[in-house]
């Protein structure tokens, strides 16, 4: 029989890797809830729910919030292909994966990129943009707060002021850090930023919630040129999320949205502060365990990421074939490094509903066994 003709049936894995992370079941049951029509009124209402309860977790109150129906990379083009127009230019912060990307981003929307480029597993020192930002100017600066391929949690409020004082648009990428750890859009003063659904808010992949302020909807706003992409386009899919009087856009991702506002709710249940606090006590229980087996860590302390721990492989220890182990005997699922990390480090999520000392001390046990 092919492979196709059986139920469908995967392993249940315990998701400790980049994400996805586990779902919380309240969530898988929301999934499961029956469809109704992308422009019911009910619908209507739990859109507004999801807008509501998305402005609460960012700390902002910028009416341009809402949830792109994609992933998180989408939430990054959301952000760059509306704010930038051919003969832009643009400085991208680069210390990982996700600012090449934005680098990539960029020039595809016809800008000029500048870079500030920092060694990977640190973060960005406020002092290289400051430099940057006297030989260009750029229409944003882009940056990345929890950089996802090596462990690090970039400050950002220095950054912002020096951003601002040199008349840009600060965009940051939130993917990894939304909804476990601090992130306050408007004290900040983050101009657009955008996050996904299936890390620390333990949704199923396929949503980015995105906020813009005011500058930034002056700047969408002054454009000469249609926005490249027509399904990202936000003077379009603005008016999708306008209320009772919205427009028709595109289908919403019913049963996806579903999940997104009770994983959302699950998120506010707790309290942002406690759910902070539970990803910081988590990640000090797994510090200790991976130490005491001869783990290091790639990032220094007072910038590692609490649900996205980096940590170095001990001597001897052979990444795919460890990894292989804990998937196939334990249904453990921990990632691998990229780039110039490949095969040298394995990034460990804590995210969302995977943030317990349950998921640690099943992963400590097993690689005791296979160490």
């Amino acid at each position: 029989m092919e492979s196709y003709q059986s139920e469908l049936n995967p392993n249940t894995r315990i998701l400790m890797g980049p994400g996805p992370s586990d779902v919380h079941p309240r969530v898988l049951k929301a999934m499961a809830t029956p469809l109704i029509g992308h422009l019911d009124p009910r619908f209507l209402e739990i859109m507004d729910d999801i807008k509501i309860m998305v402005q609460k977790t960012f700390r902002t109150r910028n009416q341009l919030t809402f949830v792109v129906s994609a992933p998180g990379s989408a939430g990054m083009e959301t952000c760059l292909v509306n704010l930038l127009e051919p003969g832009d230019e643009a400085l991208v912060c680069v210390n990982g994966v996700f600012g090449n990307r934005m680098s990539d981003i960029v020039e595809r929307c016809g800008a000029k990129l500048f870079r500030v480029d920092a060694l990977w597993g640190s973060p960005v020192d406020p002092d290289q943009v400051k430099e940057a930002l006297g030989s260009c100017k750029p229409k944003i600066v882009a940056i990345v707060h929890a950089e996802t391929s090596t462990g690090v949690l970039q400050p950002l409020e220095e950054i912002s002021e020096i951003v601002h004082d040199a008349g840009a648009l600060l965009v940051v990428d939130a993917v990894t850090s939304y909804c476990g750890a601090e992130i306050k859009v408007d004290e900040w003063g983050i101009d657009a930023i955008y996050s996904g659904a299936q890390k620390c808010l333990s949704a199923p992949p396929g949503l980015s919630p995105v906020s813009f302020g005011e500058r930034a909807v002056a700047a969408l706003e002054r454009r000469k040129t249609k926005v490249q992409s027509w399904f990202l386009d936000l003077t379009m899919v603005k008016n999708y999320w306008a209320g009772a009087q919205r427009a028709y856009h595109h289908t919403g991702p019913v049963s996806a949205m579903y999940a997104m506002r009770e994983a959302l709710r699950l998120v506010l249940e707790e309290g942002l502060e406690n759910r902070f606090e539970r990803h910081r006590q988590n990640h000090l229980l797994l510090k200790e365990g991976l130490e005491a087996l001869g783990f290091e860590f790639l990032v220094r302390e007072e910038f590692r990421l609490p649900m996205l721990n980096a940590v170095k492989l001990p001597d001897g220890v052979e990444d795919g074939p460890a990894r292989k182990r804990l998937l196939d005997e334990y249904n453990i699922e921990v990632g691998g490094g990229l780039g110039d990390f490949a095969g040298k480090i394995w990034r460990i999520g804590l995210m969302g509903n995977s943030s317990t000392p349950n998921h640690i001390h099943q992963l400590l046990g097993a690689l005791k066994e296979i160490l």
